[in-house]
């Protein structure tokens, strides 16, 4: 036969754990502090913006844990949705999870493969010398070719069954947690400089924001909390896709058990990597450094007091492994969901099929092919302002879900339950809807265009509703 009807579950509790851990880890940690420092402008709020974005990650790994086990079955939050809510709620985060959030994000991490390959291939640089062609505004460069690439190779890997993938996965996610690990452990121990700590320490919690020409702008009341939000952008597109295991379900032993262990193992390792690497960060390097590093690019300031000029290979090697890894959990875990909406007759039909090596080969096509577009796009930073805007919608709801599935299916079978409920949840869930709310006000265009693309799957689902009563 040429065509499986079933996954076959062949990943294990190490296997999902590093699923989790290494969708998570991508660029953002090297990266996005200097934009939250540029947003509250003190160390102590840089530090906090991490730890809430840590304590919401947690919150909802621990709670989604209730729902895996629940549904242990391929397509994850769009199963839950579809549970706890009706259709709909799972078509629209379908339908946002393949228009920009995994596509998106795939794609600006593609990108970062490519810019930090730069460093050992100037060709790869986004400098207007290296334009290959330009047809009006649109420029096509050499990076975005290489990230395509990486794109069609990992998505080619992945088609030919998930023990590849799974290999890729574990191995790279594994050199990327012990290479963070090493880079924080030598940051204290070879270049934390108590004169640096102690003064970046100095008002700690005086939030301010500072403008790109240095200008510093103190900021009460609600503007505290805009500022927050606008932060946490960073924080929450570094920390998110840990929910990737979810839609794998389908291909991992002991479901009911594993994946809400996985959820916890994960999200925890990588919320005290990346807290311990904002500290060592402020233990090194003066807080304007941080603000203001060339390009944005934190960890290479760091690593350059810490190792020298050798330092930046150090860094490029380490992202170049660590988006490497990133993609291939995003490419292998995002086609399941199309695959299971296919089934319920809500995607293109031919995603709902299984090749040979049990896997939903054309849906990762599918994914692929849009991924490499918005290679294209040159918008990544404007496509992750709006990726942190939908996600943040859908878990808050998903989490909602929980609540709601207590009282419709109070019988049904809970091997793990929501760790805190309901007052875990709840808290959870008001953080979400402050943070959207905020960053309607602070970023309006992006966020604002989240959520038309949210609301564009609305005549979606009914034109599939109707093909699907067509085809009955």
């Amino acid at each position: 036969m040429s065509e499986q009807t079933n996954f076959k579950p062949t990943l294990g509790l190490l296997d999902a754990t590093m699923i989790v851990a290494g969708s998570m880890i991508g660029s953002g940690i090297f990266i996005v502090s200097a934009d939250i420092t540029r947003n509250v402008g003190s160390a102590g709020w840089l530090i906090a913006v991490w730890l809430i974005t840590g304590f919401m990650t947690l919150t909802a790994a621990v709670s989604y844990g209730e729902l895996s086990a629940m549904y242990p079955k391929a397509g994850g939050q769009y199963v839950y949705l579809k549970e706890a809510f009706n259709p709909l709620a799972g078509f629209l985060y379908g339908w946002s999870f393949f228009a920009v959030i995994q596509t998106a994000t795939i794609a600006a991490v593609g990108v970062a493969f490519s810019k930090f390959a730069g460093y050992f291939f100037h060709v790869l640089e986004l400098k207007d010398e290296n334009i290959l062609m330009q047809i009006g505004a649109f420029k096509l460069y050499p990076a975005q070719l290489v990230s395509i690439l990486l794109i069609i190779f990992l998505t080619y890997i992945n088609t030919k069954g998930v023990k590849g993938g799974k290999i890729i996965q574990t191995t790279f996610t594994l050199t990327k947690l012990v290479s963070l690990f090493g880079l924080i452990v030598f940051g204290f121990l070879l270049a934390a400089k108590k004169d640096t700590w102690d003064a970046n320490w100095t008002n700690a919690w005086n939030m301010h924001s500072i403008a790109p020409d240095g200008t510093v702008t103190g900021l009460t009341g609600s503007a505290i909390l805009g500022a927050i939000a606008a932060a946490m952008v960073g924080s929450i597109f570094s920390s998110d896709s840990w929910n990737n295991v979810t839609f794998i379900a389908g291909e991992i032993k002991n479901p009911k058990r594993n994946i809400g262990l996985s959820l916890f193992l994960g999200t925890m390792i990588v919320t005290i990597i990346y807290i311990t690497a904002n500290l060592m960060y402020v233990s090194v390097m003066p807080l304007h450094d941080i603000a203001f590093a060339p390009q944005d690019r934190v960890a290479v300031a760091a690593s350059n007091v810490i190792f020298g000029n050798v330092g930046t290979y150090v860094i490029a090697v380490m992202i170049m492994i660590s988006t490497f890894g990133c993609n291939n959990g995003l490419i292998l875990a995002g086609a399941r969901v199309y695959y299971t909406m296919a089934k319920d007759g809500l995607f293109f039909r031919q995603a709902g099929h299984l090749n040979k090596n049990a896997v939903p080969q054309w849906a990762l096509w599918a994914q692929c092919i849009l991924a490499s577009v918005l290679c294209l796009s040159g918008r990544y930073g404007d496509l992750l302002d709006m990726v942190s805007f939908v996600v943040v919608i859908f878990y808050a709801l998903t989490i909602i879900g929980i609540f709601v599935l207590r009282k419709k299916q109070p019988n049904a079978e809970r091997p793990y339950r929501a760790f805190g409920y309901p007052v875990l949840p709840v808290i959870y869930i008001i953080l979400g809807i402050v943070f959207c709310v905020f960053l309607i006000k602070m970023k309006p265009v992006y966020a604002g265009a989240g959520l038309i693309i949210v609301l564009l799957g609305l005549p979606l689902y009914y034109i599939a509703v109707a093909n699907k009563k067509k085809e009955n």
